[in-house]
């Protein structure tokens, strides 16, 4: 599993807020977390999801900080309770791992599912396995890796898995996807052979 750090660069700078993330953003690529830290902590203190979910990845691995789980499950949980995918994802990592809160798969499902409604490919990825393996998704079909019950079940996983280029988690769920195609990440000739990809 990994946790996402924010990877879009913004198009436009169109305000203030919008340039100190981009500073903060530009200085994490350099590897210069302190000015990341100083460019994001403003904008996170004032609501804003992607700095709150960069500052969680920043404690998360200790870059620039001091490594805290629990301040980054605090920032992830306050990203993710906005809406941001990421951040979802990786406070469900948090509850599957029992990272700084309690273990509880149901929990780690719950935030999966709010990502991977979003498109996230690794939350459907991460939701698939936990239906796989009988936890926190609902039992049935969808325990058994079938990622359209999942998603006829409203369990997170879309349909589109396979545009997504997540053929893998398909193929991992018995989805009409091979092996060797979805290693291949051929969609084209999955779906020319009536392979599942439409």
């Amino acid at each position: 599993m990994r946790f996402v750090l924010i990877t879009a660069l913004l198009l436009t700078l169109s305000s203030p807020a919008q340039a100190d993330f981009q500073d903060g953003w530009a200085a994490s690529l350099k590897g210069d977390y302190a000015t990341a830290l100083r460019e994001w902590l403003p904008l996170a203190d004032q609501g804003n999801a992607d700095a709150q979910n960069n500052l969680g990845f920043m404690f998360n691995f200790g870059r620039g900080v001091t490594q805290n789980a629990a301040e980054a499950a605090k920032w992830y949980r306050l990203a993710a309770e906005q809406g941001n995918a990421n951040a979802q994802y990786n406070l469900g990592i948090f509850y599957e791992q029992g990272r700084a809160v309690t273990q509880d798969t149901a929990e780690a499902a719950k935030w999966y599912r709010l990502a991977a409604e979003q498109g996230n490919a690794d939350a459907q990825s991460n939701l698939v396995a936990l239906a796989d393996a009988g936890q926190g998704v609902t039992q049935g079909a969808a325990a058994q890796g079938n990622a359209d019950a999942l998603a006829d079940a409203g369990q997170g996983v879309t349909q589109d898995a396979a545009a997504q280029g997540n053929a893998d988690a398909l193929a991992d769920a018995g989805q009409g996807v091979t092996q060797d195609a979805a290693a291949q990440g051929n969609a084209d000739a999955l779906a020319d052979a009536g392979q599942g990809v439409t």
